[in-house]
């Protein structure tokens, strides 16, 4: 059980929710003194970070946890993902159980009904302006303002960072752990494997994200240092190599169904299925190469 807290401001305590985390058995308690609208939560990423498989994050409310229906779904899907749960205390919502999963999917269908909705409206309110003769948009933009550009442009990047800083949890510590050892297009075929999968990369994207990470500095800046040039028939060993660091108990079959299904890998044939021995094969090279810890 992971518990996790959080008020407002710095006039405020903890202390009741804490008491009613370790009733329940909380050991480990994170806490954030910030707003509930605020994106970037320490704390937050860290509980996120800290649950593993089986384990439960624990709150007294939803409200002390998700600054929107939206988000509290993509916690539960990141926590899905981990093989672990979610539960409050004072909400019907339990994930690790049948009835509290179906709760979380109807607050999901209910918060995408209300997208719809909400885009239905919008285009009519646009619809019936246009038909009065009104312009839609903003007019300092349609005069070219270079002021209003420039704002809007700092507000895109904005928005763009505290999405990254939102999901990073998810897919930076599988590039801070193969950066600059393994060059951006084996990492991102790392990046797109994981399941669920996190934002729909390319190349270039990833290092456009892992740049703004850096300069935000909440990434290590050793990311973005040139990889070395590697042999090409050391590639499969590396990225075995670490799957078998990072999955120490995974079988020769799994490693095989994840070069073949989720890298997509191709074999020293050119083939599309790896077999258990292929891969005994590819693991002694690692080792011979001392990759293996």
């Amino acid at each position: 059980m992971i518990g996790y807290a959080r008020v407002s401001t710095d006039e405020q305590d903890t202390v009741a929710q804490q008491d009613a985390l370790r009733v329940q058995g909380c050991v480990e308690i994170f806490e954030d003194k910030a707003s509930g609208a605020s994106k970037e939560r320490p704390n937050l990423a860290r509980a996120l970070g800290r649950a593993g498989q089986g384990d439960t994050l624990l709150v007294v409310r939803i409200d002390r946890l998700a600054r929107s229906l939206s988000h509290l779904l993509e916690i539960v899907e990141t926590l899905r993902g981990k093989g672990a749960y979610f539960r409050s205390i004072h909400d019907p919502i339990d994930t690790s159980s049948a009835q509290g999963m179906l709760m979380t999917q109807m607050l999901g269908a209910f918060a995408e009904f209300e997208r719809a909705l909400i885009r239905e409206r919008t285009r009519a309110g646009i619809k019936a302006a246009v038909a009065r003769g009104a312009k839609p948009g903003n007019p300092r933009m349609r005069e070219r303002d270079p002021v209003a550009i420039s704002n809007i442009r700092v507000s895109h990047n904005e928005r763009h960072l505290n999405e990254l800083l939102d999901g990073r949890h998810r897919w930076l510590p599988t590039v801070e752990r193969l950066r600059p050892h393994l060059p951006w297009a084996l990492v991102l075929r790392q990046v797109l494997a994981i399941t669920p999968p996190v934002r729909s990369f390319s190349e270039r994207t990833l290092v456009k994200a892992c740049r703004n990470l850096v300069r935000a500095s909440v990434a290590n800046p050793a990311i973005l240092q040139k990889s070395p040039r590697l042999p090409p028939d050391t590639r499969v060993a590396r990225l075995v190599a670490d799957r078998l660091n990072t999955h120490p108990d995974a079988t020769l079959r799994d490693i095989a169904t994840w070069l073949s299904r989720d890298l997509r890998e191709p074999t020293p044939r050119d083939g599309l299925c790896w077999t258990p021995e292929s891969v005994r094969r590819v693991i002694s090279q690692a080792r011979a190469l001392h990759l293996v810890a």
